[in-house]
Formats: C-alpha cells, structure tokens, sequence
C-alpha cells in the first residue's frame, strides 16, 4: 500500500514519525508525499499549547478529506493522540484509528490489521526512515521529562525521563554518520540531563567526547537547561573539534518568584552565572533562549526583570510565548491569571526589544566570513539558501542568503562573506 506521514511539532516528533515510517517501509509498504497519492495517511500531532491543538484537528481534518479518494484510513498518532485519545475517539469519526504513545510499542499489530499486503516489525525491530536533508539529521538522547515545570504537559504526555544507553546512541550515530549526514543535531526534552537514570551522574560531557570522534562536521545540541549545564560540560564543548558553541537554553523568565512558581531550578543569577562562564570560555557562543510573557500572577515589575534581564545578557535569538493554560499542569491552578491582552502586550514588548537586539548582533557578522551548509536555491533571486553555526535547521534562527559563480550542491559547505544584515537573515557571497 501507499501511505503518506504528516508529521507535527517538533523535531522529536519528527524522529518518531521517522520511526513509523522505517516499520511501514520494512514492511512492504511504499512512502509517498502526495496525499491523493496515499491509501493511509498519517498525522502524527503535537499537543503542546493551544494553537498546536488547534493545528493538529485542522490537520486532521484536512486529511480526512482525503477518504473521498483513494485513502482508505487515517491514523492520529503522538502527543495529542495520547492526551485525548477517548475524546479524540468519540468526536472524530473520520479517524480510523487513535494511537496513543503508549501504544508504540505494539503498534505493529494495528497496522498488520488494517493494512494488508504487508509484514509490519515492531518498533524496537525496525530503523528510521530519516526525513531530513541527507547533510542534517536529528538524534534523540532520551525520551520523556522529569522536570515537571508547571507551565508544561510534556511529563503528563511523554512520561518519564529515560536516557538512552551510550552504545544505542553510537550505534545510531554510526547509521546516520554512513548515510552521509554532516550535521548531527542532538535531541531530548533535556539534553543535559542525559544519563542521570543510567549512571547517576550527567553524561552528555562523556557522550560528546565519543561523538566528537566521529566524521561529523557539526555536533548541534538543543534544548540545554541552565542548570544542568556544568562546567564539565562547558569545557568539552570549548576543547572539542566538531561540537558547535550553540547554546539553546530556555529561560521561561527572568524573575525569581515565578521561575520558583514554574517550578525552575534555576534563578535568574544562576542562570546569569553559567551564560557568564560559557562566555568566558567561549566568548564566540551562541545563544538561544525561549521566555514565557505572563504567566499566572505575573507583575508588571517581575515582567520588567525578564526584559531587563533579556537585554542584559543579548541573546542571539529569542523565542517568546503568551502564557498558555495546560490542564492537568501546576499552573493552571494559579490564581490570579494574567489578562489575555496583558500577555499578549508583553510578549509583543519582549519581542520588539529582542528584533533591535537581533539586528545589531547580526550586524555585528557584517565583513565576516562564515562556513555555510548549502540547503538550496531560491528561484526567483537565484541566491543559494544556506546555514552558518548560527542557525539550527528548525526554520527558527533564519538563513544566509548569498551568490556563488559555482553550481553548488545541497549539503555542500562554502565559505560566505556577509555584506548585508537583517534581523534574522544574512545576506553574502561566497569567497574561496
């Protein structure tokens, strides 16, 4: 059969979604991008916020329409799928099938079931099918959260916090590195936290050491959290050969109070402490953050720390949320909660501070050459697209545009020189 995957959210998702797809290809079963072309089609759906919510019913139902011509079942798997699943049961008919997280590791029976013409592994059997340009490719560390910040579902979701063993992740990083991939973006609700459950101490210094002999070009780590960030860590990734100093850590706030009622770690001199230590060691960082705007019983004062506290340290990029009240989370039991428009005003705040922060530090790489990934050509300006160790390839920190005499190719890797400067984009022309 045909079967077709949209895939949601974020990049861990992605990896399950990679996953399925290596079960249903191992199993006789032929991938296809064009939904008209597919006889099963796949949503594999976040359920983080709201709007994410709200994209992954759309989504649904956009597929859905789908059953008209030749597809025969839809599936709604992933986050939501394991959250909602009896509702989602009852209010989506044109849902074939509801499978949880929780049903992965069976979900070869489904399958088998209701697609015939096939033999479909299990899921501990079976290889991802990766997705990704074949330069860049994703690499989950662990799976689940222990964190339980009270603003987030994730541990209600995911589960618990499980890290993978060393040797499993070696193993899929040898596969990936003989497919050809250059940049391998490490992947986790919390990267740093890796191996606590297996050897009672952080382990992600130990693991870059042993990825860092391998013929990567980028090691990329993203979701790194304040106060797991040691100085072991730090002084790996200064002394080693491919791990990039890209620092993505989420702050959520600025003000003690409510990184204490987020049920954070961390306080804010804390976190000030460890950016101080990577500078020091690094002064080239690079530094990506993600702040909440209004969270339960925030006061402007408090709200006043986090933009002083986000001009103070000059991040690179800045992701910013309006509060999002998650049931069955701490925070959405706060009283009193933040006006919707009072939120929505002080993310608008924090982000117009961060554009004029943004601009100035890329104007800062004005005359500087950068080593760019080639990931394509624009059309209508006939100027490559690409990336420099400044940009993850999540479509959040922008690109490189610039020109080249040569006929370039996806995944190749030139260097740039930057003429010109936007708030996220850089603009440049390749030097030899």
């Amino acid at each position: 059969m045909k079967v077709g995957m949209v895939s949601l959210g974020c990049s861990k998702n992605l990896m399950d979604s990679e996953k399925i797809m290596g079960m249903l290809k191992k199993g006789g079963h032929q991938i296809v991008v064009d939904p008209k072309e597919a006889d099963a089609i796949f949503v594999n759906t976040c359920g983080f916020i709201a709007p994410a919510k709200e994209e992954a019913i759309n989504t649904v139902l956009e597929m859905s329409e789908y059953k008209q011509g030749n597809c025969k079942k839809l599936y709604m798997l992933g986050c939501m799928a394991q959250r909602y699943k009896a509702e989602l049961e009852e209010s989506l008919p044109e849902v074939d099938r509801v499978i949880s997280i929780d049903e992965y590791d069976h979900i070869e029976e489904y399958l088998n079931e209701d697609l015939p013409d096939g033999s479909i592994p299990n899921w501990n059997d079976a290889e991802r099918l990766v997705s990704t340009a074949k330069h860049t490719a994703y690499l989950k560390i662990a799976e689940g959260c222990g964190n339980f910040c009270s603003f987030c579902a994730i541990p209600l979701i995911r589960g618990r916090f499980i890290s993978k063993t060393m040797e499993e992740i070696l193993k899929e990083a040898k596969m990936l590195e003989e497919r050809g991939s250059k940049e391998l973006v490490l992947i986790a609700q919390d990267t740093t936290r890796y191996g606590i459950d297996l050897y009672r101490k952080y382990a992600l210094a130990d693991l870059l050491k042993e990825l860092d002999k391998m013929n990567f070009k980028w090691i990329r780590i993203l979701y790194m959290y304040p106060e797991a960030i040691t100085h072991e860590l730090v002084d790996t990734i200064a002394e080693s050969k491919h791990v990039i100093p890209y620092f993505d850590i989420p702050l959520q706030s600025g003000n003690d109070r409510i990184l204490k009622l987020m049920n954070r770690r961390n306080t804010s001199e804390e976190a000030l402490e460890i950016i101080n230590y990577i500078r020091e060691k690094i002064p080239h960082a690079i530094f990506r953050t993600t702040f909440i705007a209004g969270f339960p019983t925030e006061r402007k004062a408090e709200f006043n720390d986090t933009i002083r506290f986000a001009a103070k340290v000059r991040f690179d990029r800045l992701g910013a949320f309006p509060y999002s009240k998650e049931e069955g989370t701490k925070g959405a039991e706060l009283k009193p909660e933040v006006a919707k428009k009072v939120r929505q005003a002080r993310y608008d705040r924090l982000m117009q501070q961060q554009m004029v922060i943004s601009s100035e530090k890329s104007a800062e790489l004005i005359g500087k050459t950068l080593e760019v990934v080639v990931e394509g050509k624009e059309a209508l300006s006939n100027k490559y697209k690409g990336r420099s160790i400044y940009n993850a390839p999540d479509d959040i920190d922008g690109y490189v545009y610039f020109r080249s005499n040569d006929n370039l190719t996806v995944g190749s890797f030139v260097n740039v020189k930057i003429n010109k400067a936007y708030t996220y984009d850089l603009e440049g022309e390749q030097v030899d």
